[in-house]
């Protein structure tokens, strides 16, 4: 049975790429920095419950518990678990929290990320058996890309980040090809902004989603906003983690653009919200807050997946406004988190 090692295995990816692998037969362990509530039957992200190192495969999920800066700690991991497949899903996911904080970022979603990936090429330079690697690369390696009317981001795109989590997820993403001239299987997929009622209340596409609920049920008056013109190129969380699936399971290591191609901005998305809710009038309901707006922002982010197409097979099955209703849909408690 082919074995992964997951980073980040609680997260929004990190629980749907279980479920994919897990679905195709794969056994799977993954990095968590603490372990299930106990007696609980799942975890908050909605994976079977296991404790530190200790279920079997028929289970579910067998979860570490450890940091992913912690070198020792994953090299001792990766000794045990002997994966055919470590996928990086982990690091600091959020743009406005790498500028409170970017050393910690460039600590945690690049360094942490390329000290895994070199433990992993040990691992297999060691025991001579094959380990591939997948990094989730994020369109906010290319910051504000100077593009031709019509163009969208492809993987030739140049690197050009703007922020510090865009920095050092461009690290991360260099480095992976880095390694792949070295011999390993190593890949990236480009992941554009992907939705689903896993994504923390700390996104704004969720804060939306929440808030919009909120009103309707009386628990709150106003959506409260930074820039709403922002434009990005919003997908499916579980359509994107079959891109990985599918990318880590290919014959040939590559970057691949994982994107719908098709951009909508913050506002766009509020709309959708609200019409999810049944709400035709809403104007009145939201506001704009300047201290809400990053320092840096590329004002458009779409992109161009015509590569993933072509070689893995991969398209989106759900548009933005059917993502969005079911967000919303959650959060009004009107339907149960499926991939489905």
């Amino acid at each position: 049975m082919a074995r992964a090692f997951v980073t980040g295995i609680t997260g929004q990816d990190g629980s749907y790429l279980a479920e994919a692998l897990l679905d195709r037969g794969w056994e799977v362990h993954g990095l968590a920095t603490s372990p299930p509530a106990s007696g609980a039957s799942t975890t908050p992200a909605g994976m079977p419950s296991a404790s530190p190192a200790s279920a079997s495969p028929a289970s579910g999920v067998t979860i570490h518990v450890g940091d992913l800066t912690d070198a020792p700690f994953l090299a001792s991991v990766l000794d045990e678990v002997r994966p055919d497949l470590v996928v990086n899903l982990a690091g600091i996911s959020s743009v406005a929290a790498s500028w409170a904080d970017p050393v910690r970022c460039a600590e945690v979603t690049g360094l942490a990320a390329v000290t895994l990936l070199e433990l992993a090429w040990r691992l297999q330079e060691r025991h001579g058996i094959p380990v591939r690697w997948l990094q989730a690369s994020s369109a906010e390696i290319f910051g504000q890309p100077k593009l031709a009317a019509g163009e969208a981001i492809s993987e030739r795109t140049p690197i050009a980040p703007v922020s510090p989590y865009g920095a050092a997820k461009a690290f991360a993403h260099v480095t992976t090809g880095v390694y792949r001239t070295r011999g390993m299987h190593a890949s990236t997929v480009i992941l554009f902004n992907h939705e689903s009622p896993r994504r923390p209340h700390a996104f704004v596409t969720r804060k939306i989603t929440s808030t919009v609920a909120a009103i309707v049920q009386g628990r709150a008056d106003k959506l409260v906003l930074g820039n709403q013109d922002a434009r990005r190129d919003w997908g499916w969380a579980p359509d994107y983690v079959e891109a990985m699936v599918r990318a880590a399971e290919h014959d040939r290591a590559d970057d691949f653009v994982v994107a719908t191609g098709v951009a909508h901005s913050v506002g766009d998305f509020v709309a959708a919200a609200f019409a999810g809710a049944g709400i035709r009038d809403w104007a009145s309901l939201v506001e704009t807050d300047p201290a809400l707006v990053r320092p840096t922002d590329p004002a458009v982010l779409v992109g161009d997946a015509s590569k993933a197409r072509a070689e893995l097979g991969w398209t989106p099955t759900v548009g933005f406004e059917e993502l969005v209703a079911r967000m919303v849909a959650h959060d009004l408690g009107h339907s149960t988190d499926s991939a489905d």
